[in-house]
């Protein structure tokens, strides 16, 4: 077989190989964004696999991320009527991650969050509006002491029964925007930015 031709069939054989344990490795996920795999009722986060990263434009040089976890919620939901399901969340102020000690140190301080006064974010859902697996939440945000609404785009990620818990787990993945300004955040504005990105990941674990 000349070179070429080895090569062109090389390359089919390992696609083929690839191609088979990508769909071995799909069958064995334990979740998929299958929505009837979601039997409903009430849920509680998984604060292991909740997470909150915000963005800012930090003086037009680079973007900058931190992240936040969720300690505590519920997420209290009927498939027949996801327009009717209810979210609430609280978020620890303390459990901010950022790239240096010093850095996480300001955050906490009365210039921005001020985690001694203000230990706790809460988001409430007021009303919901689902469209296949996609979603539009609106509630309300208490951060730093000041309720604001606040609108998130969710779509519906995966369900399944975690393998290690036994237990029917389901993830969403949220996108938002808010501004620091409107809750009392605007240190250092307008050099670093005013608005902030906010991507979300929540995992909610199904109770009896």
């Amino acid at each position: 077989m000349k070179p070429v031709r080895l090569l062109t069939a090389a390359t089919l054989l390992l696609t083929a190989v690839t191609g088979a344990f990508a769909q071995e490795a799909a069958r064995e996920m334990p979740g998929t964004d299958d929505v009837s795999r979601i039997s409903g009722g009430t849920y509680t986060v998984d604060p292991d696999h909740t997470q909150i990263v915000w963005t800012v434009d930090h003086m037009g040089i680079t973007p900058l991320a931190g992240m936040f976890g969720a300690s505590a919620g519920t997420l209290v939901l009927d498939p027949s009527k996801p327009d009717e399901a209810k979210l609430e969340v609280t978020i620890p102020m303390a459990g901010l991650r950022v790239t240096s000690e010093e850095f996480a140190t300001h955050l906490a301080s009365p210039d921005l969050f001020d985690t001694a006064k203000f230990p706790t974010a809460t988001f409430k859902s007021s009303k919901i509006t689902v469209e296949g697996s996609d979603a539009t939440i609106e509630g309300e945000l208490t951060l730093h002491g000041v309720t604001k609404p606040v609108t998130m785009d969710v779509s519906f990620f995966g369900a399944g029964i975690n393998p290690m818990t036994k237990v029917e787990n389901i993830g969403f993945t949220g996108t938002t925007e808010i501004k620091r300004s409107d809750f009392g955040l605007g240190y250092g504005v307008p050099a670093i930015s005013d608005e902030v990105a906010l991507d979300i990941v929540a995992a909610f674990i199904k109770q009896p």
